[in-house]
């Protein structure tokens, strides 16, 4: 599936709205749920259908997606700088699902400013690999252990906070109907 420029400023001006993610470093997950209450009541609260995810992970439920990151214009060169080890580590991972992940990411760069003057910048994932995290710092952590609290200081310093996730579904629209 293609997107077309049209579509991608479309998404930018809707990320004000789409709920904000915060970036959390590798490895930081979901607490458990609270045990139930003393005496033996049990909520009447369903559990989830989906299981918990790490806090922070970015997990499409759709065919495709997309990742807005805002960054701030002073940290621009740090942020691409992340791009870069992304790249390279997508690059040398001997892990078949990061090298599936990699086929279907294409990072791209607004044109225009984003909101306060911020650099948007748009991960398109198409395909997404169900249940795959597409958060960086597990890529990133694996493919340098020995320089990843450095590479994770340059992508949290240089966010500004409103990076969010869309999961998008490809519209089928019915058959036309014939005309009178």
């Amino acid at each position: 599936m293609r997107f077309t420029v049209a579509a991608l400023a479309a998404f930018v001006v809707m990320s004000d709205a789409a709920v904000a993610q915060v970036a959390q470093p590798p490895g930081t997950t979901v607490p458990p749920a609270p045990a139930p209450a003393p005496g033996g009541v049990t909520s009447v609260v369903p559990p989830p259908v989906v299981p918990p995810t790490p806090l922070g992970a970015r997990v499409f439920t759709a065919p495709s997606g997309l990742i807005f990151n805002t960054v701030r214009p002073d940290r621009v060169v740090d942020f691409e700088m992340v791009i870069g080890y992304l790249q390279a580590a997508f690059d040398k991972t001997t892990d078949a699902r990061v090298r599936e992940q990699a086929k279907g990411w294409r990072v791209f760069k607004a044109t225009e400013p984003g909101p306060n003057n911020t650099v948007l910048y748009v991960f398109v994932i198409d395909p997404t690999m169900p249940g795959a995290d597409y958060g960086l710092g597990r890529i990133l952590a694996d493919a340098y252990p020995d320089q990843i609290e450095k590479i994770w200081s340059l992508y949290t310093g240089s966010l500004a906070p409103s990076a969010s996730l869309i999961n998008l579904t490809p519209v089928k629209p019915p058959p036309p109907l014939a005309l009178p």
